[in-house]
């Protein structure tokens, strides 16, 4: 059976607090609440810099039983060294403390800025080395080096698979070369809504959907109608049983692999003013 989960892309804004979050709910205390109001949380704090094991295991113990992290990879890797020279840095980033996460470790996000240009050949490099299960993660790893300031985390009690999504932002990326090499690694081509600023495709490219919400009308800022919103619940039924939905503009022409459902989630991004929380509650809801 497929199985949607609609959350939050962060959970720690000031503007949410005495809105979204209690007046009287200690900073500490948010992930706890979130993570019972969603199923799901896109955690981003691991794009910006490499998080620490203390930290992944408090996250873990924050949240209730059968609560998802997706995880956001280090923009080092994305932006900085744009897809080369990755080995320790991909190595540094697993070793970091991720895998304490264990069974909540949900999708891994790969967001590429609007500078970077699809190199098919460094494209597929990247997507051949992402590790497609939490030990194959520990042992990558393992080849971390001294940029790792504090201790390894490469402990995996019950080894599970690993997904991954690729959000790109850039017009050399509408390529059906693109939506192959995906389909190749079974990595997932991400659905990103961002008021008509990059990119909007609606190709289905591996065994699960998904999708970023970053404003229908103004990036980071504006909610989604309820007529939006119905839209958006079309397309997730197409999703979950397992076909491409009818009308949307897809990349390539080939249709995805046939499968009898997929997974899907879906994660909001107008955080600038508290209208990401409303809006996932509003679609879970329709569904």
């Amino acid at each position: 059976m497929a199985t949607t989960r609609i959350g939050i892309s962060g959970w720690r804004y000031s503007p949410w607090r005495g809105v979204f979050y209690p007046k009287d709910l200690v900073q500490k205390d948010e992930l706890s609440f979130a993570s019972r109001e969603f199923p799901t949380i896109e955690l981003n704090g691991s794009f910006y810099s490499l998080q620490r094991p203390e930290s992944y295991l408090s996250w873990y113990e924050d949240t209730p039983r059968g609560f998802v992290f997706a995880v956001k990879g280090p923009r080092f890797i994305t932006h900085t060294k744009r897809l080369r020279d990755i080995d320790k840095p991909m190595a540094n980033f697993f070793a970091s403390g991720v895998l304490a996460l264990r069974e909540k470790l949900g999708p891994m996000l790969w967001q590429f800025p609007p500078n970077f240009r699809f190199d098919p050949q460094v494209f597929e490099a990247f997507l051949a080395m992402l590790p497609r299960t939490t030990t194959a993660a520990a042992a990558m790893g393992r080849g971390h080096d001294a940029h790792l300031k504090r201790r390894a985390y490469l402990d995996v009690e019950r080894s599970h698979r690993l997904r991954h999504a690729v959000e790109i932002r850039h017009e050399s990326f509408v390529d059906p070369a693109f939506i192959t090499l995906l389909r190749k690694y079974g990595v997932a081509f991400v659905v990103a809504d961002t008021a008509g600023k990059f990119p909007r495709y609606f190709d289905v490219t591996a065994p699960f959907v998904y999708v970023r919400l970053h404003g229908d009308k103004k990036l980071y800022a504006s909610g989604y109608s309820d007529e939006v919103l119905h839209d958006w619940v079309r397309r997730i039924r197409a999703w979950q049983r397992g076909v491409q939905p009818a009308r949307d503009p897809r990349i390539s022409r080939s249709a995805p692999p046939k499968r009898a459902s997929r997974d899907v989630y879906v994660y909001f991004d107008n955080d600038m003013k508290v209208k990401a929380p409303r809006d996932a509650h509003a679609l879970a809801a329709l569904l």
